[in-house]
């Protein structure tokens, strides 16, 4: 796996920070050339890879808006001239109310991101990575596409659809080349999860509490999933949604 990386081009979607950022470490590490994609432009991330000895560019995006995922596929292909792997990672949790009282805009707002920005990249990433006979995409979806959470009715539904999304695409594109897989989260130490709790310590509790290793995951981790569905040693996986959840699902 060392080598197999290098030189090769990564998409990551929400790079900026959290999971996506670890991840885009995690490739730069390997000697990839990555492409950080987010609505809000870090220079943090792209100074780390810098540090690392690796190359980037970032490209601002709102992956809900099918110019700005076009424009994101140009300007990869226009820099790099191929697309090797692309994390789908983008992603809102919404605002937390039950589905009688969820309102319209969020929902939008919710699928918009969520299900509807992974439909986009992959509708922009698939054709580039058919033009190479080759590429993996792995989307981010969640234990939440797995099991249900009350009061998140449009993340749940999101993230469930990521998965059925996920596999549709991993069908279609399994003679072609290409694997397509998820990776589903369980509860990971980033900015979302300090916004549910508000870093008071009984929600925290409350959080780490649902984890059967009794403890949050690391973005690390989930980096280290997406590194090995990537790579060619699970060249024999593909329409997998892979929980890295610490058993939260095997309750």
């Amino acid at each position: 796996m060392e080598n197999e990386f290098k030189n090769k081009v990564a998409l990551v979607t929400g790079g900026s920070s959290g999971i996506g950022r670890a991840t885009a470490l995690a490739f730069a590490k390997k000697g990839a050339k990555i492409v950080i994609a987010d609505w809000k432009e870090n220079q943090e991330t792209m100074d780390l890879i810098e540090n690392l000895g690796g190359e980037s560019i970032f490209v601002k995006c709102d992956v809900s808006k099918a110019t700005d995922i076009k424009a994101l596929a140009e300007k990869t292909i226009a820099t790099y001239g191929r697309l090797d792997y692309a994390f789908n990672n983008a992603g809102i949790e919404g605002t937390s109310a039950p589905v009688q009282d969820c309102t319209e805009e969020n929902w939008d707002k919710t699928i918009g991101v969520n299900l509807k920005g992974v439909w986009l990249c992959m509708k922009y990433e698939i054709p580039e990575m058919l033009k190479q006979g080759k590429g993996v995409i792995i989307n981010t979806a969640s234990v939440a596409g797995l099991v249900g959470f009350q009061g998140l009715p449009a993340y749940v539904a999101s993230k469930h659809g990521i998965i059925g999304l996920t596999k549709t695409a991993a069908l279609e594109c399994a003679q072609l080349g290409i694997r397509v897989n998820a990776v589903c989260p369980g509860v990971i130490q980033t900015s979302m999860i300090d916004r549910l709790t508000g870093n008071k310590k009984e929600a925290i509790e409350q959080f780490t509490g649902l984890e059967p290793v009794g403890r949050f995951g690391q973005p690390e981790e989930i980096a280290n999933a997406v590194i090995w569905l990537c790579s060619d040693e699970a060249s024999f996986v593909t329409g997998v949604a892979m929980p890295v959840d610490g058993g939260f699902v095997a309750q």
